[in-house]
């Protein structure tokens, strides 16, 4: 593993007790941060603390992150337990399944677009103030290599992820000379528990358009949150960084 710097930084991460955001957990730890997981499976959150505490400084804050009241609650005892918010990784999303757009239930649309856009806005929104008054922060969004695309049968999925690209774009320029650096990564599929809400052959649909001929590791993925989290990330904003094993270069 390369060393990246993020001693002394507090990171707020959403999803963090599974998949993804617990890989970013894990290098943000090893890099000397200390992280706030933002999750609502208690047990689960609890579980990952217990493993990641071993590695430094962890708190759970058990948070519906689509309810603004919460969000702004759990961003004011992050700040209180931490002393301040540096980082903050917009991880947790769902698939909502899969379907052709025209047979997908609006409810299931909707809570999609709720998950995976409206909460990393609650969230922009609640750390923001804290990054303003420090004069600090670095913001990455996980999105998708479907909001490039777009992938057929998770049109819901692919919008919400086109949409927190757009999201990454303007809050990057709004914030480009305040020391707040905003970005979002697009991943190929990785391998995680998101894979039981999806069918299979969407599944393979995804495996055939990597050239690499496999889906990326969780692990991957942190390491590149971990180098646009860091102070080494200085010039670097509104940025849509690839990760997708050959599928998308652009």
């Amino acid at each position: 593993m390369n060393q990246i710097d993020l001693s002394g930084r507090a990171a707020v991460i959403t999803g963090a007790a599974r998949g993804i955001g617990y890989a970013a957990a894990e290098r943000f730890l090893a890099s000397g941060a200390s992280v706030a997981i933002w999750d609502m499976d208690k047990p689960r959150a609890d579980a990952a603390a217990v493993a990641l505490g071993k590695l430094g400084k962890v708190t759970v804050h058990i948070v519906e992150l689509t309810d603004e009241a919460d969000v702004q609650k759990a961003a004011a005892d992050t700040a209180a337990a931490h002393g301040k918010i540096d980082i903050a990784v917009n991880n947790a999303g769902i698939t909502g399944g899969n379907g052709v757009t025209w047979e997908l239930d609006p409810k299931v649309w909707f809570d999609v677009l709720n998950v995976n856009l409206y909460a990393p806005y609650l969230v922009c929104r609640a750390v923001v103030p804290h990054m303003l008054k420090s004069g600090y922060g670095r913001i990455v969004n996980i999105a998708s290599v479907a909001g490039k695309e777009g992938n057929p049968n998770a049109s819901h999925y692919s919008a919400s992820k086109a949409g927190l690209i757009g999201l990454t774009k303007s809050l990057g320029k709004e914030l480009a000379t305040k020391n707040i650096m905003v970005n979002c990564v697009t991943p190929a599929a990785s391998q995680t528990e998101q894979f039981a809400q999806m069918t299979q052959a969407h599944i393979d649909y995804m495996a055939s358009k990597i050239p690499m001929g496999r889906f990326v590791m969780p692990e991957e993925i942190a390491a590149m949150i971990a180098w646009l989290s860091s102070e080494d990330c200085s010039f670097t904003t509104g940025g849509v960084f690839d990760i997708t094993g050959g599928r998308s270069t652009y």
